[in-house]
């Protein structure tokens, strides 16, 4: 049995005794979008396939560098940091490549857990779409730097002086992919291994930065590739002796790195409910409210977005980034870039998303923001035509400038309550101004260099 073939808990036993292992790899993904996990007995699995099995709740008290959020409500050490639930989900099963016939199996917490778990929240908001008469489809592709170095070296050379995989900006180069080609070749069949299917990859403008298109596919499964291919290709690089970074900025001589996810709607006839011929941009009224309700929640929901201090250094002026919450046809310089085309094709390109995401948050702002357009019939601004930086937009489209910001934003939005509920919504605020207070902590290069004699 192929591990794609997998879509219930007995297909996943099955498959467990075929192959002879004596465990399997589960995994779940936490607020900042890292994937965590471990290796699990087969006896294990078997009844957590059944009943569920038992992570430790700290994993939504902490940050990406393990340090414990202050004053969280959810849990702490007044709580004591008590078991939570997770179910596995069979349907995620995936070979891993260079570990033998090793499979690995997605997780999805329920009990106290559920209002934060990402996955969870995704799935609740694809559930509101299809009671609407709704099925989402989703497209997610990353830029990505890559590095000569290990996990030792960066740090070593305090993250300066980095050895890019190519110099030069070397945009669609065939020269680069071509002399690199065994790197490409390996993260392609990696993916294909692990049903990460890639429609596109290419270098960017950069030196050592790519592009990878994942094809586009169901929102939920998207949200799966898209964190597999994150985790994953790092894995391929460092068992290479390189490293990749999908931080939204790593450099001020570089352009940022984005990760836009392009969505769109069919209705359970599956037919397309963006399309309509002989509307401007061919755009049904569907669509323009779900346009709307991105535009108009977007300043809202920015955080669950632009999750990282290192988020809004992108979110510049000419860095093909955008700083309101703009749309238009064909604009590249929009936040929202309508794509025209047949009934299959239509789509919008949600494109204030950066590298760094957390896809399953990510997708349920674009996606949620726009079934709320939908509901509310929120017509939005006219489209812009040429560019929308030079263009003074409403102060209600001004996107947040800093993370602690874009956590207010989200902390007073009705509409992100009701999307995502009281819980989530406060919990995740707090675990966005605690990034942004560890950040105010540290003392920079920029202030050493700046201040250190002058002042």
């Amino acid at each position: 049995m192929n591990a794609r073939d997998v879509k219930t808990a007995d297909d996943a036993r099955a498959l467990v005794n075929e192959r002879g292992l004596s465990h399997v790899k589960v995994a779940i993904v936490d607020l900042d979008g890292v994937m965590r996990g471990k290796y699990m007995a087969k006896e294990k699995f078997f009844s957590s396939l059944e009943s569920g099995f038992n992570f430790c709740d700290v994993i939504f008290g902490w940050d990406s560098n393990d340090q414990l959020y202050e004053n969280a409500t959810f849990t702490g050490w007044h709580t004591a940091f008590p078991d939570a639930l997770v179910h596995i989900v069979p349907e995620t099963c995936r070979d891993v490549p260079d570990e033998g016939n090793m499979v690995f199996f997605m997780g999805e917490f329920a009990g106290h857990a559920k209002d934060v778990c990402p996955r969870g929240l995704l799935n609740r908001v694809i559930g509101r779409g299809e009671a609407m008469g709704y099925l989402a489809t989703v497209a997610a592709e990353f830029e990505f730097f890559v590095f000569n170095e290990t996990p030792h070296s960066v740090r070593e050379k305090r993250y300066k002086n980095l050895e890019n995989l190519t110099p030069g900006f070397y945009g669609y180069s065939m020269l680069r992919s071509s002399v690199e080609s065994d790197f490409y070749h390996d993260l392609l069949e990696m993916t294909a291994a692990m049903d990460v299917p890639i429609e596109g990859l290419h270098t960017e403008t950069g030196p050592g930065v790519l592009e990878a298109a994942i094809e586009h596919s169901d929102a939920m499964v998207a949200a799966d590739r898209a964190a597999i291919f994150k985790t994953f290709s790092k894995v391929l690089a460092e068992r290479q002796g390189k490293m990749l970074t999908f931080m939204a900025k790593w450099s001020n001589d570089w352009p940022g790195q984005s990760g836009h996810l392009h969505v769109s709607l069919k209705g359970k006839d599956g037919r397309s409910v963006f399309h309509e011929e002989g509307k401007p941009g061919s755009m049904s009224d569907e669509m323009r409210w779900f346009v709307g309700g991105q535009q108009a929640l977007m300043p809202e929901l920015l955080a669950m977005v632009a999750s990282t201090v290192n988020s809004y250094s992108r979110l510049v002026p000419g860095f093909w980034a955008p700083t309101d919450a703009t749309w238009g046809i064909e604009n590249r310089t929009c936040a929202l870039r309508v794509i025209p085309g047949s009934p299959k094709s239509q789509r919008v390109e949600y494109r204030v998303a950066a590298a760094d995401i957390n896809p399953y948050l990510a997708i349920a702002a674009a996606l949620g923001s726009g079934l709320w357009g939908i509901e509310n019939r929120i017509e939005p601004d006219a489209p812009i035509a040429g560019n929308a930086y030079a263009v003074e937009h409403a102060s209600e489209r001004q996107l947040p400038r800093s993370l602690t910001e874009a956590a207010g934003r989200l902390e007073a939005s009705s509409a992100a309550r009701a999307l995502f509920g009281d819980i989530f919504v406060d919990h995740y605020a707090l675990s966005r101004r605690w990034e942004e207070r560890e950040f105010r902590r540290a003392i920079t290069d920029w202030e050493l260099a700046r201040y250190f004699e002058i002042i």
